[in-house]
């Protein structure tokens, strides 16, 4: 009986093989148990063979030669293998094996419902699934997408995607298939996105209003009739909060007191308290405080807070001349006016409550000055080295 690995390379030899009288076994070297039974008709079967625990020789059928290709055999041979070394019952493993859902299934029934208790996001991953992976994968069982057609499906959308949304995809297929691992419905190691690179994202935007800009922009908000769109467009300028955390704040997280508007679940998973400046207190105590209703902002149709703005917003930003502006990036315009100010990243860390200090770091060029002012301490230090050494060479001479 031939012993060897089964490789791709096998089983491309295999239609030149001139079929013998008696069926062939082929004993794979790498994953115990785990033969191809190749018979004179040309045909084949991928078995996995084990003894029972009465001692009992079995056999488990995986699936037909040129049916399913070696790594998905290989797959199931693993997974049946890992299920007998830990004292499980293959036959059980294999009927599970054969309910392996499609990508679409694990969506709809594991995915999303635990995205949806965990991630904010949820609703983007929704959508990436919707619009670039169910179409091509949805149909296809999870245990059966390999790497090749992945790195495929990644270049393909560089042609229509930018570089961060292709990028985006492929991060969120990954994470997908890794949820899978863990609740072993995949064996481990087994992501075929993993080897698959990241597109190099060099075109991220970063836009930052100047302080003419700025000023540009608060005289059109006071004199835009659209008072309570103008009200928040200030506020996330003023503060450096995120969209939602403006438009779901309630009256019940603003301290007047201490001056702090708390949001009870931020980006990072955790509360985070945003400091309220002058203009921000002055703009919130100017604001109507109807009874009854918890929000700070909210819709007058709706009786709950807007939930988008942006045909409005796209107007004020037009009439400045700041139509490539979004609301985002008053963000990072409340960064760069912080840093420009001469504060420490490690403040605006904490002001735009930053969980890494490494997203903060892509303000860090914005402040040269201070940059070059740290430098300057090495050549002074230097310097005043070597006048220390001459005064003392002349000290020594008199």
């Amino acid at each position: 009986m031939p012993v060897c690995a089964l490789t791709s390379v096998l089983l491309r030899t295999l239609d030149a093989l001139i079929p013998s009288e008696k069926a062939v076994m082929y004993v794979d070297t790498e994953i115990k148990g785990f033969v191809l039974e190749h018979r004179s008709s040309g045909s084949g079967t991928f078995l996995f063979r084990y003894r029972s625990r009465e001692g009992k020789q079995c056999r488990i059928r995986i699936g037909k030669l040129y049916e399913m290709t070696l790594r998905e055999a290989q797959t199931k041979a693993f997974l049946l293998r890992d299920c007998l070394d830990a004292g499980g019952d293959p036959k059980l493993k294999q009927h599970l094996l054969d309910t392996v859902p499609t990508l679409q299934q694990f969506a709809a029934e594991y995915y999303m419902p635990y995205a949806k208790s965990r991630k904010r996001s949820w609703s983007t991953d929704e959508a990436l699934l919707r619009v670039h992976l169910l179409p091509r994968f949805g149909d296809t069982k999870i245990d059966r997408i390999v790497r090749s057609e992945v790195s495929s499906m990644h270049i393909e959308s560089r042609k229509q995607y930018a570089a961060g949304t292709c990028n985006r995809i492929l991060i969120l297929f990954r994470y997908m298939l890794n949820c899978a691992i863990r609740w072993e419905m995949l064996p481990a190691g087994s992501n075929p996105c993993v080897g698959v690179e990241l597109f190099p994202d060099n075109g991220a935007r970063e836009r930052y209003l100047t302080q003419q800009e700025a000023r540009l922009l608060l005289n059109e908000l006071d004199a835009n009739p659209n008072t309570q769109v103008a009200q928040i467009i200030k506020l996330l300028l003023y503060t450096g909060a995120r969209k939602r955390e403006i438009l779901d704040a309630r009256w019940e997280h603003v301290d007047f007191a201490r001056r702090l508007l708390t949001v009870p679940l931020s980006k990072s998973g955790k509360p985070r308290h945003i400091p309220l400046s002058d203009v921000a207190m002055q703009l919130l105590r100017d604001l109507p405080h109807l009874e009854g209703v918890p929000w700070v902002f909210v819709n007058p149709k709706t009786g709950k807070p807007p939930v988008s703005f942006f045909h409005a917003w796209d107007s004020i930003r037009a009439k400045v001349g700041l139509s490539g502006v979004r609301l985002h990036d008053l963000r990072h315009s409340f960064a760069s006016f912080l840093v420009n100010a001469g504060c420490s990243l490690y403040e605006v860390q904490a002001l735009l409550g930053h969980h890494d200090p490494k997203v903060t770091m892509r303000y860090a060029h914005l402040a040269p000055g201070a940059l070059i002012a740290a430098a300057n301490t090495v050549g002074m230090a230097v310097r005043g080295q070597e006048r220390r050494e001459r005064r003392e060479r002349r000290e020594r001479q008199n």
